[in-house]
């Protein structure tokens, strides 16, 4: 599938190549830095110049680059890229250029582990770490015993476990780990509501567990097979590990699995109906003359009293000609961020029906070579909430089975966060 795959760094200098059909040559490295790194006009993550697609994927200083011929499935080509970060990450806990130099030989035994001649192959991350081996995990000869275990793991039907998994204290921790993103009209309109979720599980269970896992009753995931209601759960779409039984999850909404050892993401999800607002923002901002605008911002908490919003971080915009801003709050702290033209308002913490109010004064110079137009950008809010869903999901029943029969613990958490894509316009 893959033609060939490369890590460039931000000035196009190739870190890590690997070609894996004989009409490449290394040459081809020089086009994507050409039309793609030099080029800060291309948006898109996928460039075909003639019979010959570059999908690539930015993290932190970094390109990582995947190059096909063929009519490869480009969602596929993705997760092929996306699961390479993650292993990455998993064995020497960040990816960028200095962590690429300094496991050079590393990243270049995980590539040639997962791809061949061009195929995915095993990408889970705790089979790979049983014989890709760093100091920091073992550095001694695996016995011959332990090599078989390891084959028989990663061809069996069972590629993501060991048989021979022992606890102490068997635990099953649950997050459903969701970020809003919210793009509201000055009229208080929602022009766009979206839940993106992930259901992450740390299993510590001993032996081969089964594992039962019930969502909401009432829970769509086609819509033009009609909703459940008003109070019916939607989801556009939703994505499992491989572990998951799907036949199981269409019949009766209960995801069966038998689980990997340690953490994993069971399911992802996005939703864009029915979406529950934690905060809602009310602005109001008056423009006195030429040299003043005053600010009134409200937040108000809609959700239970029993939890809490924290970490609320509100950056409300100013002219890019104002000189000072005074700004008054009775609830957490509030400033005038010059070099940012922004008033950033911190509230630590907001109980569930709390209302908070901000005022403020932006006072602006009169000098004509300095009046711009104001685009008037719309107001970011970050915020997170425990113990709430956005999009309503919930975790019914947790249910651990294994044939010793033991005691487990189950624990669930969810959390509602907000970081850059809750935006509401003035």
């Amino acid at each position: 599938m893959l033609s060939a795959f490369f890590i460039f760094n931000q000035k196009g200098e190739v870190l890590i190549s690997r070609l894996y059909r004989t009409d490449f040559k290394r040459s081809i490295a020089d086009v994507f830095r050409i039309q793609v790194v030099s080029n800060s006009d291309v948006r898109s993550p996928i460039i075909t110049l003639g019979s010959t697609s570059f999908f690539h994927v930015r993290i932190n200083n970094l390109y990582v680059v995947a190059v096909t011929k063929t009519n490869a499935n480009a969602a596929l080509v993705f997760e092929f890229c996306y699961r390479f970060i993650n292993i990455c990450k998993s064995y020497f806990g960040k990816i960028d250029e200095e962590a690429i130099k300094n496991n050079f030989a590393l990243v270049y035994e995980l590539i040639d582990e997962i791809c061949d001649f061009g195929y995915p192959q095993n990408s889970e991350i705790d089979t790979l770490k049983s014989y890709i081996t760093t100091e920091s995990v073992v550095s001694q000869n695996i016995p011959a015993d332990e090599s078989s275990k390891i084959t028989s793991q990663a061809t069996g039907a069972i590629s993501w476990r060991r048989p021979d998994v022992k606890y102490k204290k068997n635990e099953a921790f649950v997050d459903v780990i969701e970020t809003v993103n919210l793009s509201m009209s000055a009229k208080g309109n929602v022009l766009r509501a979206e839940v993106d979720g992930h259901i992450m599980m740390r299993a510590y269970l001993s032996g081969t567990p089964e594992c039962k896992f019930g969502l909401n009753d009432k829970l769509v995931i086609d819509k033009s097979q009609g909703g459940g209601g008003g109070d019916a759960v939607e989801l556009d779409d939703c994505r499992f590990h491989q572990c998951v039984r799907l036949n199981e999850f269409d019949a009766t909404r209960t995801i069966s699995f038998i689980p990997p050892d340690g953490e994993f993401e069971l399911m992802g999800y996005r939703s864009t109906s029915n979406v529950k607002l934690p905060l809602r923002v009310i602005p109001t901002v008056t423009e006195v003359g030429s040299g003043q605008v005053n600010y009134d911002v409200v937040v108000k908490a809609n959700f239970s009293n029993k939890l809490a919003a924290t970490n609320v971080v509100l950056r409300i915009p100013t002219p890019l000609n104002t000189t000072t801003a005074d700004c008054k709050v009775a609830t957490g702290k509030a400033k005038y961020a010059p070099s940012e033209n922004v008033m950033i308002w911190k509230i630590p913490r907001i109980q569930g029906g709390q209302e908070c109010i901000f005022s403020a004064t932006a006072i602006l110079t009169t000098s004509v070579t300095n009046r711009q137009v104001w685009a008037r950008p719309p107001i970011d809010v970050d915020f997170q909430v425990l113990m709430f869903t956005a999009s309503g999901l919930i975790v019914r029943f947790l249910k651990v089975f294994e044939k010793t029969s033991y005691q487990s613990i189950k624990w669930v958490r969810y959390l509602t966060k907000a970081s850059g894509g809750y935006q509401i316009r003035f």
